[in-house]
């Protein structure tokens, strides 16, 4: 299907809810068990209403991930090359609609508006492409804070760990995946003008993404570090008894 037609059945008739519930019933807790995700602060995300959720960007996969965490129908970006083939419309009414990457993209960005007000939960991420090293995150773009303004959508930050190098061959590898989700930013506390709703991204958003990365990234550590306390305390006792 062309991006015109894509962008027409986003607007006009959305995710289809017996399609998307029968696949994040399906998928859902086999990516749970098989990706051992950890979920933290889900019930952040409003449960109705216009929302954004505005987390960093690792992998493809980032927005399936997404969509496990909240019960509501998740509404996300995917590159226009993939609505290209048979599984357009599928993609669609599953709550994807198409942008074109590297390139200001009018028809995206009125989709995503017609989300917002239409009461959808969007998930847009503001580096605005997939930022491959694990360890570091990319600088956000403005314009996740100019549409929460418009629509008067509050923004949830929200960080994705493990989700980089997913696949090995054709086969998703057994990584454990960490989603966190902080507090929201209200509509209330939006600057009233667009530059400033920019720069809200910059400077309040976009710390609370990376600290919350942070802190996902290094969880593993500790509890690596746990085990292996506990290994050692395990082993003196048994020294002790013997």
């Amino acid at each position: 299907m062309t991006d015109e037609e894509a962008h027409r059945l986003a607007r006009e008739k959305g995710l289809s809810r017996p399609l998307y519930a029968l696949v994040a019933s399906t998928l859902g807790p086999l990516m749970r068990l098989w990706f051992r995700m950890h979920i933290e602060g889900a019930d952040r995300i409003p449960e109705q209403g216009a929302a954004i959720l505005a987390p960093n960007h690792k992998s493809f996969g980032d927005s399936f991930f997404l969509g496990v965490c909240t019960e509501r129908g998740l509404r996300f970006m995917a590159k226009t090359e993939l609505f290209r083939g048979r599984w357009g419309r599928t993609l669609v009414r599953l709550g994807a609609f198409p942008v074109k990457r590297g390139e200001a993209d009018d028809e995206a960005l009125l989709t995503a508006r017609t989300i917002l007000e239409q009461g959808g939960l969007l998930a847009l991420f503001p580096e605005g492409t997939r930022v491959r090293d694990p360890d570091g995150l990319g600088t956000p773009r403005r314009g996740a804070g100019r549409l929460a303004l418009e629509s008067r959508a509050p923004l949830v930050p929200c960080a994705i760990s493990g989700t980089e190098d997913l696949l090995l061959g054709p086969f998703p590898k057994p990584k454990r995946v960490q989603v966190a989700f902080a507090e929201p930013i209200p509509a209330a506390a939006l600057p009233a003008t667009p530059e400033a709703a920019g720069e809200l991204i910059e400077e309040r958003l976009w710390p609370e993404v990376t600290g919350e990365y942070r802190r996902l990234r290094s969880r593993p550590t500790l509890i690596a570090a746990a085990v292996t306390t506990l290994g050692l305390g395990a082993l003196a006792i048994f020294r002790r008894r013997r």
